[in-house]
């Protein structure tokens, strides 16, 4: 269920990982060079470890890791072929096609421990060639994971998403972090070059950063010049994450890039993401908050049918609100989060911040 999911897949960030080949070279993330043939074996570097791939794996296990980032670009580069089981739940999704496409990877049988991810003893059970997580705590030995140690001496690689590389780490690199703070859209786009780079689908992948990039490029021609809306992205089905029953608000990182390339200003704007913001927000900063426009995510599909139920709550709590007086407000769900859905949620904040 994407509300568990979404609740924890706070963090992300730009990469800036380098990739190098062991024989003749091949184009790194975020490479300007454009597409070009993967050379095995294909050598990166992850989260400061050191990854060969003798070719492009065939076996991948994708972990939870409370998000649906990964398992999205894999489907959007065609390489469902090369899963052998996927952990990420997509149940709602701003991509219209999503929900039924990720439906159709097998899961492995793969259940998740008290940790809402595939214990170490399964992941060593399926045998991949791959396990790809989230966060770096996907490979945590406290949590029930199979560490990536563990993994390499079974001969398995591992990989996290270099959004993710200081997220879970119990002594993240000055780059990872820096990267985690400095999180951005970009962080979609590197995930999606590298995975192709690493799949020899490196065409795919510039191809499909080049079309995500021109959706955000022509909202962004339409909205510059014109006055930013404050806007407000609360999560009313995260309510748990608030000691004072609040909805889930997020800020910094992402949600204010996705936020900003709209044409808006996040209502509670962060340098950095700021995971505490919703267990340390009170009624009164909620309250006092100026919020021209209203995102509500969606974090359960049962949520569809209560969309305007939620709307007004939220407005009849808080009617100083100037969305509140104007009723303008939007949903987004999984574009909120790293990921390719970022796009359609820039576009939907975009449709409700400035009406055409």
């Amino acid at each position: 269920m994407l509300a568990i999911g979404l609740t924890l897949s706070m963090s992300g960030c730009g990469s800036g990982d380098s990739t190098e080949s062991g024989s003749g070279g091949s184009a790194g993330a975020g490479s300007n060079a454009g597409p070009t043939k993967t050379s095995y074996p294909l050598t990166i570097e992850n989260c400061g470890r050191k990854v060969t791939f003798e070719k492009a794996p065939e076996r991948v296990l994708i972990m939870n890791g409370a998000s649906v980032g990964e398992v999205q670009t894999y489907v959007l580069l065609g390489l469902q072929s090369h899963v052998l089981a996927n952990a990420q739940r997509v149940s709602i999704s701003d991509d219209p096609k999503m929900v039924a496409e990720v439906a159709k990877l097998p899961t492995g049988g793969t259940t998740w421990n008290k940790n809402f991810d595939v214990p170490a003893e399964k992941v060593l059970d399926l045998k991949p060639d791959l396990v790809v997580s989230t966060w770096s705590g996907g490979f945590n030995a406290e949590s029930g994971f199979a560490t990536r140690d563990q993994l390499t001496k079974a001969g398995i690689n591992s990989y996290v998403n270099p959004v993710d590389c200081a997220y879970g780490a119990g002594n993240p690199s000055a780059a990872d972090q820096a990267a985690y703070d400095q999180q951005s859209i970009a962080s979609t786009f590197d995930f999606i070059e590298q995975t192709g780079v690493i799949f020899d689908e490196q065409k795919k992948a510039f191809d499909l950063v080049d079309k995500l990039k021109q959706r955000i490029s022509a909202v962004n021609d339409r909205v510059k010049d014109k006055d930013r809306p404050k806007v407000l992205l609360a999560y009313p089905g995260m309510a748990m994450m608030s000691t004072n029953n609040l909805p889930a608000v997020f800020s910094g990182g992402v949600y204010d890039d996705i936020i900003e390339k709209a044409g808006g200003e996040n209502a509670f704007p962060s340098d950095k993401p700021d995971p505490e913001l919703t267990s340390n927000l009170n009624a009164e900063a909620l309250a006092s908050a100026d919020v021209d426009v209203l995102v509500i995510g969606l974090s359960d599909p049962s949520e569809k049918a209560k969309v305007k139920q939620m709307a007004d709550q939220l407005f009849k709590k808080y009617p100083q609100w100037k969305a509140s007086k104007t009723k303008t407000y939007t949903t987004v769900s999984d574009g909120a989060f790293i990921g390719p859905s970022n796009v359609y949620a820039v576009e939907k904040i975009a449709d409700a911040a400035h009406p055409q």
